[in-house]
C-alpha cells in the first residue's frame, strides 16, 4: 500500500494508484473524468504527477453512486454541484442512457460495425468502472442478442465476430493486467460444449479487473485433465461460464464430482448457473450467478488471500 504524502502538513494527498485502489476506479478512467467532464481535480507535483485529498476520494465514491443509479457521466457534475440533492440515495432514481447505450452496441453488432463496436469499447471502459460497463451494458446486450440469435442467416456470423473482437480485447487486457497483479491465479474456460465464450470473456474481464491473475482458455480442456492444470498452473480457483443450460449428466453428476476432486473452489457463472441453480444447490460446486458482477465478489470471498 502506497502511503499518503504530507504536502505541506495539510491534509495527506494519494497518488493516482492508491486513489484506484481504494476506490476501483482505474486511473484511466479517473483521468477521463478530470480532462472530458471536470468532475475531479486534483493537486498536481512540480512534475505534474497527480495527488487526490480525502475530499477528493469522496467525490470519486459519490460519482460511483450516482452511476450505479444510472445517471450518464456526463450528467454527473450537476449533479454533484446541487445543494439540494446531498446524497444519492435521496435522488428519485434516473432513467440514465444505458438502454440507448445497450441499443447502439446491439446494432453495432448486428450490423458488423468492427470500427463502431471498437468505439463503443473503448469508451465504455475509459468513462465507466469495468464492473458497471459489464453489468450495465455488455452482459444486458449480449442477453439480448441471444434471444434474438436463432436461425437466420448471419445469426452465427455475428455471434462469432463478437467473440473474436471481445477475445482480442480483453485478451490484451488481462495479458498487461496479469504482469501487475499478484492476486490469486484463477482458471477461467467455458462450460462443456456451450456454444461460445461470451459469458466467459466478460467474466475474465470483471476478474481481472479485481486483481486475479486470470489464465484463459477459449476451449475448456476434458475435465479429467483439470487437476492438473490447476496444479501445472499454480491455480487458486477454477471458473466455469455458460451461456445455455448444458447438458444434464454434465450439471448433474460430472461437475459435482468434479469439485470434489479439486483442491481448489470451482465456481459456475451465467446463464447456466441461473438455469440450473436447483440442480448444485447439494453439491460443492459454487453456484455465482448471472451477474457477473456479483459473482466474482462471490468468488473472491472463496479463494485464499495472497
Amino acid at each position: 500500500m502506497t502511503e499518503p504524502t504530507q504536502h505541506g502538513g495539510e491534509t495527506p494527498l494519494y497518488p493516482i494508484r492508491e486513489v484506484s485502489r481504494l476506490t476501483g476506479v482505474n486511473s484511466v478512467t479517473l483521468r477521463a473524468w478530470e480532462r472530458r467532464y471536470g468532475l475531479i481535480k486534483p493537486r498536481r507535483t512540480p512534475k505534474g504527477h497527480r495527488l487526490y485529498a480525502r475530499e477528493d476520494i469522496e467525490r470519486v465514491e459519490q460519482i460511483l453512486q450516482w452511476l450505479n443509479r444510472g445517471v450518464p457521466v456526463s450528467q454527473v457534475r450537476e449533479l454533484l454541484d446541487r445543494p439540494d440533492i446531498a446524497e444519492p440515495e435521496a435522488a428519485p432514481p434516473a432513467p440514465g442512457d444505458w438502454p440507448a447505450q445497450r441499443s447502439r452496441l446491439v446494432g453495432a453488432v448486428e450490423a458488423l460495425d468492427l470500427a463502431r463496436l471498437d468505439t463503443l469499447y473503448a469508451e465504455s471502459l475509459a468513462l465507466y468502472p469495468v464492473t458497471t460497463c459489464v453489468v450495465e451494458l455488455w452482459a444486458p446486450a449480449i442477453r439480448e442478442l441471444e434471444e434474438r440469435w436463432g436461425e437466420r442467416l448471419g445469426d452465427e456470423l455475428q455471434r462469432r465476430t463478437l467473440e473474436s473482437f471481445l477475445r482480442t480485447r480483453i485478451g490484451m487486457r488481462l495479458y498487461h493486467g496479469n504482469a501487475l497483479v499478484e492476486g490469486p491465479t484463477l482458471l477461467a474456460m467455458p462450460l462443456p460444449d456451450d456454444p461460445g465464450t461470451l459469458w466467459l470473456l466478460l467474466a475474465a474481464l470483471v476478474a481481472g479487473d479485481r486483481g486475479l491473475n486470470v489464465r484463459l482458455l477459449d476451449v475448456a480442456p476434458p475435465l479429467g485433465e483439470l487437476p492438473l492444470a490447476v496444479e501445472r498452473l499454480s491455480a487458486s480457483g477454477v471458473l466455469l461460464a455458460g451461456s445455455h443450460a448444458g447438458r444434464t449428466d454434465l450439471i448433474r453428476r460430472q461437475l459435482p464430482r468434479l469439485a470434489e476432486q479439486l483442491a481448489v473452489p470451482l465456481g459456475l457463472c451465467g446463464p447456466v448457473a441461473r438455469i440450473r441453480q436447483a440442480d448444485l444447490d447439494d453439491s460443492s460446486v459454487a453456484v455465482l450467478g448471472d451477474d457477473l458482477g456479483e459473482a466474482i465478489t462471490r468468488l473472491q470471498t472463496l479463494l485464499p488471500i495472497a
